[in-house]
Protein backbone atom coordinates (compact mmCIF):
# COMPACT_ATOMS: atom_id res chain seq x y z
CA UNK A 1 0.00 0.00 0.00
CA UNK A 2 2.21 2.09 1.07
CA UNK A 3 4.15 5.04 -2.12
CA UNK A 4 7.56 3.99 -0.46
CA UNK A 5 9.10 1.67 -2.76
CA UNK A 6 11.92 1.19 -0.28
CA UNK A 7 12.62 -0.33 2.97
CA UNK A 8 10.88 1.21 5.46
CA UNK A 9 12.43 1.32 9.32
CA UNK A 10 9.35 1.67 12.21
CA UNK A 11 9.94 3.34 15.32
CA UNK A 12 6.60 2.93 18.01
CA UNK A 13 7.80 5.08 20.50
CA UNK A 14 6.16 5.47 24.16
CA UNK A 15 4.43 8.92 25.17
CA UNK A 16 7.40 11.40 25.61
CA UNK A 17 7.74 15.24 26.73
CA UNK A 18 6.59 17.66 24.20
CA UNK A 19 10.49 19.20 23.71
CA UNK A 20 11.76 15.83 24.24
CA UNK A 21 9.52 14.66 20.97
CA UNK A 22 10.39 17.66 18.97
CA UNK A 23 13.70 16.67 19.63
CA UNK A 24 13.95 13.51 18.69
CA UNK A 25 12.36 14.60 15.42
CA UNK A 26 15.06 16.88 14.20
CA UNK A 27 17.51 14.80 15.42
CA UNK A 28 16.58 11.73 12.79
CA UNK A 29 16.42 14.33 10.33
CA UNK A 30 20.15 15.46 11.12
CA UNK A 31 21.09 11.90 10.87
CA UNK A 32 18.75 11.07 8.39
CA UNK A 33 21.71 10.69 5.73
CA UNK A 34 23.62 8.39 8.15
CA UNK A 35 20.35 5.99 9.11
CA UNK A 36 20.19 5.68 4.78
CA UNK A 37 16.62 4.11 5.03
CA UNK A 38 13.03 6.08 5.96
CA UNK A 39 11.89 5.72 9.39
CA UNK A 40 8.22 6.14 10.27
CA UNK A 41 8.11 7.10 13.92
CA UNK A 42 4.45 6.61 15.80
CA UNK A 43 4.67 8.18 19.18
CA UNK A 44 2.25 10.13 21.96
CA UNK A 45 2.63 13.16 24.41
CA UNK A 46 3.05 12.78 27.95
CA UNK A 47 0.32 15.81 28.65
CA UNK A 48 -1.86 17.88 26.52
CA UNK A 49 0.27 20.56 24.74
CA UNK A 50 0.26 22.55 21.37
CA UNK A 51 3.03 23.15 19.14
CA UNK A 52 3.25 26.09 16.28
CA UNK A 53 4.94 25.96 12.97
CA UNK A 54 8.65 27.09 13.33
CA UNK A 55 7.78 30.43 10.96
CA UNK A 56 4.58 31.87 13.19
CA UNK A 57 5.07 34.37 15.64
CA UNK A 58 4.25 33.15 19.55
CA UNK A 59 3.09 36.11 20.17
CA UNK A 60 0.12 35.46 17.52
CA UNK A 61 -0.31 31.84 18.81
CA UNK A 62 0.01 32.44 22.08
CA UNK A 63 -4.33 34.03 22.15
CA UNK A 64 -5.34 30.99 20.43
CA UNK A 65 -5.17 28.61 23.06
CA UNK A 66 -4.90 27.84 26.87
CA UNK A 67 -2.13 24.82 26.43
CA UNK A 68 0.60 24.86 27.83
CA UNK A 69 3.52 24.41 26.74
CA UNK A 70 3.17 25.75 23.64
CA UNK A 71 6.66 24.64 21.50
CA UNK A 72 7.66 25.51 18.66
CA UNK A 73 8.29 22.53 15.91
CA UNK A 74 11.07 21.94 13.78
CA UNK A 75 8.64 22.32 10.33
CA UNK A 76 6.66 24.64 9.44
CA UNK A 77 2.90 24.84 9.39
CA UNK A 78 0.23 26.36 11.85
CA UNK A 79 -0.89 25.65 15.89
CA UNK A 80 -1.76 22.15 16.24
CA UNK A 81 -3.42 20.76 19.86
CA UNK A 82 -2.35 17.60 21.07
CA UNK A 83 -3.75 15.26 23.66
CA UNK A 84 -5.18 11.61 24.27
CA UNK A 85 -7.35 11.73 21.20
CA UNK A 86 -4.56 12.56 18.50
CA UNK A 87 -1.84 10.68 16.60
CA UNK A 88 1.02 12.03 15.89
CA UNK A 89 3.75 10.18 13.43
CA UNK A 90 6.84 11.53 11.63
CA UNK A 91 8.60 10.51 8.37
CA UNK A 92 12.09 10.83 7.63
CA UNK A 93 13.57 10.65 4.42
CA UNK A 94 17.06 10.61 3.39
CA UNK A 95 18.12 12.72 0.79
CA UNK A 96 18.97 9.01 -1.41
CA UNK A 97 15.43 8.27 -1.72
CA UNK A 98 13.21 9.55 -4.04
CA UNK A 99 10.36 11.04 -1.63
CA UNK A 100 13.29 13.91 -1.10
CA UNK A 101 13.36 14.88 -5.02
CA UNK A 102 9.37 15.58 -4.54
CA UNK A 103 7.88 18.62 -4.45
CA UNK A 104 6.20 20.07 -1.13
CA UNK A 105 3.03 19.88 -2.30
CA UNK A 106 3.49 16.24 -4.06
CA UNK A 107 5.10 14.88 -0.68
CA UNK A 108 2.11 16.25 1.36
CA UNK A 109 -0.32 15.16 -1.33
CA UNK A 110 1.15 11.26 -1.12
CA UNK A 111 1.62 11.10 2.69
CA UNK A 112 -2.26 11.86 3.05
CA UNK A 113 -3.13 9.42 0.42
CA UNK A 114 -0.99 6.81 2.28
CA UNK A 115 -3.37 7.68 5.06
CA UNK A 116 -6.27 7.81 2.90
CA UNK A 117 -5.39 4.32 2.11
CA UNK A 118 -4.88 2.90 5.42
CA UNK A 119 -8.79 4.40 6.59
CA UNK A 120 -9.84 2.86 3.52
CA UNK A 121 -8.38 -0.73 4.74
CA UNK A 122 -10.00 0.17 8.12
CA UNK A 123 -13.40 0.49 5.98
CA UNK A 124 -13.54 4.64 6.67
CA UNK A 125 -13.78 6.66 3.76
CA UNK A 126 -12.16 10.00 3.35
CA UNK A 127 -10.60 11.97 0.63
CA UNK A 128 -7.82 14.54 0.27
CA UNK A 129 -9.03 18.28 0.47
CA UNK A 130 -9.76 19.74 -3.63
CA UNK A 131 -9.17 22.22 -2.57
CA UNK A 132 -8.35 24.80 0.68
CA UNK A 133 -11.35 26.11 2.80
CA UNK A 134 -11.58 28.71 4.77
CA UNK A 135 -9.89 29.03 8.11
CA UNK A 136 -9.08 30.27 11.62
CA UNK A 137 -5.93 31.99 10.93
CA UNK A 138 -2.46 30.37 12.14
CA UNK A 139 -4.86 26.84 13.19
CA UNK A 140 -4.31 23.70 11.88
CA UNK A 141 -7.75 22.05 12.25
CA UNK A 142 -9.87 24.81 11.53
CA UNK A 143 -10.84 24.34 8.20
CA UNK A 144 -8.56 22.79 5.43
CA UNK A 145 -5.71 23.18 2.85
CA UNK A 146 -5.25 21.65 -0.75
CA UNK A 147 -4.83 17.67 0.15
CA UNK A 148 -5.14 17.58 3.96
CA UNK A 149 -7.60 14.71 4.50
CA UNK A 150 -11.11 15.07 5.34
CA UNK A 151 -13.94 12.79 6.76
CA UNK A 152 -17.81 13.99 5.99
CA UNK A 153 -16.50 17.67 5.65
CA UNK A 154 -14.06 18.00 8.46
CA UNK A 155 -10.43 17.87 8.60
CA UNK A 156 -8.98 14.83 10.37
CA UNK A 157 -5.25 14.69 9.31
CA UNK A 158 -2.68 17.41 8.84
CA UNK A 159 1.34 17.84 8.02
CA UNK A 160 3.82 19.91 8.58
CA UNK A 161 7.32 19.43 6.08
CA UNK A 162 11.05 20.68 6.64
CA UNK A 163 13.41 19.70 3.70
CA UNK A 164 16.89 20.16 3.57
CA UNK A 165 20.36 19.13 2.76
CA UNK A 166 19.80 16.20 5.40
CA UNK A 167 16.41 15.25 4.20
CA UNK A 168 12.91 15.54 4.25
CA UNK A 169 10.98 15.22 7.70
CA UNK A 170 7.15 14.86 7.76
CA UNK A 171 5.29 15.73 10.99
CA UNK A 172 2.04 14.44 10.83
CA UNK A 173 -1.41 15.08 13.40
CA UNK A 174 -4.36 12.27 12.61
CA UNK A 175 -7.49 13.54 15.24
CA UNK A 176 -10.13 10.93 14.06
CA UNK A 177 -11.98 10.34 17.19
CA UNK A 178 -15.44 10.88 14.71
CA UNK A 179 -14.13 7.87 12.72
CA UNK A 180 -14.42 5.55 15.91
CA UNK A 181 -11.42 3.54 14.02
CA UNK A 182 -9.09 1.86 17.05
CA UNK A 183 -5.51 3.49 17.28
CA UNK A 184 -3.83 -0.11 16.84
CA UNK A 185 -5.84 -1.30 13.95
CA UNK A 186 -4.83 2.08 12.19
CA UNK A 187 -1.03 1.49 12.46
CA UNK A 188 -1.70 -2.13 11.61
CA UNK A 189 -3.74 -0.35 8.28
CA UNK A 190 -0.43 2.14 7.39
CA UNK A 191 2.16 -0.71 7.74
CA UNK A 192 0.26 -3.33 5.66
CA UNK A 193 2.11 -4.09 2.40
CA UNK A 194 5.26 -2.14 3.10
CA UNK A 195 8.79 -3.40 3.72
CA UNK A 196 9.15 -2.62 6.96
CA UNK A 197 11.24 -3.65 9.84
CA UNK A 198 10.52 -2.73 13.64
CA UNK A 199 13.63 -0.07 14.67
CA UNK A 200 14.75 1.24 18.07
CA UNK A 201 17.27 3.81 18.17
CA UNK A 202 20.38 3.33 19.92
CA UNK A 203 21.17 4.98 23.07
CA UNK A 204 23.35 7.53 22.09
CA UNK A 205 20.59 9.15 20.19
CA UNK A 206 18.07 9.09 23.23
CA UNK A 207 20.94 10.57 25.03
CA UNK A 208 21.62 13.50 22.24
CA UNK A 209 17.86 13.91 21.76
CA UNK A 210 17.57 14.07 25.55
CA UNK A 211 20.04 16.94 25.49
CA UNK A 212 18.60 18.93 22.78
CA UNK A 213 15.29 18.88 24.33
CA UNK A 214 17.17 20.73 27.32
CA UNK A 215 18.89 23.12 25.45
CA UNK A 216 16.49 23.91 22.68
CA UNK A 217 13.08 22.91 22.68
CA UNK A 218 12.52 23.30 26.51
CA UNK A 219 13.92 26.86 26.53
CA UNK A 220 11.78 29.70 26.23
CA UNK A 221 14.07 32.10 24.49
CA UNK A 222 13.99 29.48 21.43
CA UNK A 223 10.01 28.96 21.46
CA UNK A 224 9.13 32.61 21.80
CA UNK A 225 12.16 33.68 18.93
CA UNK A 226 9.89 35.69 17.02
Amino acid sequence: MTPLGQALRVWCGLAGAPAWNMAADELLLQQADALGQAVLRFYSWDQSTASFGYFQRYVDVSVMTDLRPLIRRPTAGGLVCHDENEWTYSLVFPPSHSWWQLKAEESYRSVHDWVRRAFEDCSVATKLCAETQPSGPGQCFVGAEKNDLVYNGNKIAGAAQRRNRDGLLIQGSVQARATGIDYKAWKIAMLAESKCSEWQPPESFIAEATVLAKRKYAVEAHNQKR
